[in-house]
């Protein structure tokens, strides 16, 4: 009985330390998601900064910028960015995202080549017979997405350059209302038309008339190069927001999964620990009858 009531024991114990290790993580996944969300709500003035100026250099530019002609080309490669995690904990994540990336560059004409942010989002994009061209880590802090993304930024202008892709997609997983999140895509390159004419439509705010700054040609390739700055920024950090609500989610269901597996545990000991007094009373009993008997 002892050695019994011993296991149990160690059983709870156990199962206490991994909960404090669950609740932990529960608490930086908390944590992680209002950073990543607050850095999302930051960009969301300097992208408008950015629209406004892309809308004056559209209006006075009557060429179109070099990253807007080169698009349709059939039979052309369409690079695509997919951002994932490193780590597990995350149920469905990666498989959400690498479906939903796969899904869409098969109605694309272009040959697919890829590159992964994560390597769980790598193997499962391996796994589906899609090879990646490349592997990034996920950034693991706010500060670290901006050495990704300008790694990104330069190596899709090498290969811009070269005339090595014709179309750039990211492709990422973003937080919804509550702690939900779902797989979205958007093409950077080459810039949407239609897109060009809205912004170049858009009123000034103020009625003092903008100036382009220098060689307008120049100005215009800075400030796409914001743009393309600022959208991957955000698919990063909605990215790792979601990826955190997702560990949120899994550390929740394994929170409660551990509450009844320790109410199981300290049920079976208390139970076992009641049968092991009833027996020593009856043993008791038993010899003060006997006792009792003998004497007359």
């Amino acid at each position: 009985m002892s050695e019994t009531a011993a296991g149990l024991q160690r059983k709870i114990r156990s199962a206490g330390d991994l909960q404090s290790v669950v609740r932990t993580m529960k608490a930086l996944a908390a944590s992680n998601i209002g950073q990543y969300e607050k850095a999302v709500r930051a960009l969301s003035d300097y992208h408008r900064a950015v629209e406004m100026g892309l809308s004056i250099c559209f209006r006075r530019s009557a060429s179109k910028p070099r990253m807007m002609e080169r698009g349709g080309r059939s039979g052309g490669v369409v690079g695509a960015v997919v951002f994932g995690s490193d780590q597990g904990l995350v149920g469905r994540f990666n498989d959400i995202i690498t479906d939903y990336a796969l899904n869409a560059l098969a109605d694309l004409p272009g040959k697919p080549q890829v590159w992964a942010v994560g390597e769980r989002a790598h193997a499962r994009l391996e796994d589906a017979g899609l090879k990646p061209a490349g592997l990034y880590a996920v950034p693991n802090s706010i500060k670290a997405i901006t050495p990704l993304v300008g790694r990104i930024l330069m190596e899709s202008e090498a290969r811009d350059s070269r005339g090595a892709v014709t179309e750039l997609y990211i492709f990422h997983n973003r937080p919804t209302s509550g702690a939900g999140y779902e797989p979205a895509g958007e093409r950077l390159l080459p810039l949407d038309e239609n897109w060009r004419r809205e912004l170049a439509g858009l009123p000034w705010p103020t009625g003092n008339l903008p100036e382009v700054m220098g060689v307008g040609a120049t100005t215009l390739r800075g400030l796409i190069r914001e743009y393309l700055f600022v959208s991957l920024f955000r698919a990063c950090a909605e990215s790792l927001a979601s990826e955190n609500a997702s560990r949120l989610a899994a550390m929740q269901r394994a929170d409660k999964n551990i509450d009844e597996l320790l109410e199981a545990f300290k049920g079976a000991f208390h139970r076992l620990r009641q049968s092991g007094i009833d027996e020593e009373l009856f043993d008791v009993i038993s010899g003060f009858e006997a006792l009792n008997t003998s004497k007359r």
